[in-house]
């Protein structure tokens, strides 16, 4: 069928977006930046994470080349200073996704893109992965949401 990929993406990655941002506000404002142990990651890091990557998607989707900024983390340590920022940075780049995702043609979704990590991916991957993402980083804020006790 064409644009099935397309057109459920389309709808279920925005809903995986305001789920994310549920699950996160959900969280005491004095603990979304904190680290349950260790290296674990924040919720905070998690929602900087899905921000930029959502905005790598849709670069990617249109130019066929996925190009991550040089200083990734860097970048993603600066998106956490101001939330207000953060959720418009989050917002956008989601959104940017979405239309991308909406305009990929069918005879696009097997071209296969290199990764910054080596690996090819085909675009079809590439177009599920920021709600494959929030979906998954939901699932981490509400651990820590369960740990702090305020998993409803």
């Amino acid at each position: 069928m064409p644009r099935t990929l397309q057109t459920y993406l389309e709808s279920a990655t925005p809903n995986a977006a305001k789920d994310l941002i549920a699950a996160f506000m959900r969280l005491p404002e004095d603990k979304r930046a904190w680290s349950p142990m260790g290296d674990a990651r924040t919720a905070l890091d998690q929602i900087a994470e899905c921000a930029i990557l959502n905005g790598y998607v849709a670069q990617t989707l249109k130019s066929h080349k996925f190009i991550m900024g040089d200083d990734y983390v860097g970048e993603k340590k600066r998106v956490q200073e101001d939330w207000d920022a953060l959720k418009a940075l989050f917002e956008e780049n989601t959104a940017n996704a979405v239309a991308a995702i909406a305009q990929t043609p069918d005879e696009d979704l097997d071209i296969q893109v290199t990764t910054p990590w080596g690996e090819p991916m085909k675009l079809s991957q590439i177009a599920a992965y920021p709600f494959w993402n929030m979906c998954y980083h939901e699932g981490q804020i509400n651990y820590i949401a369960s740990m702090l006790g305020c998993l409803e």
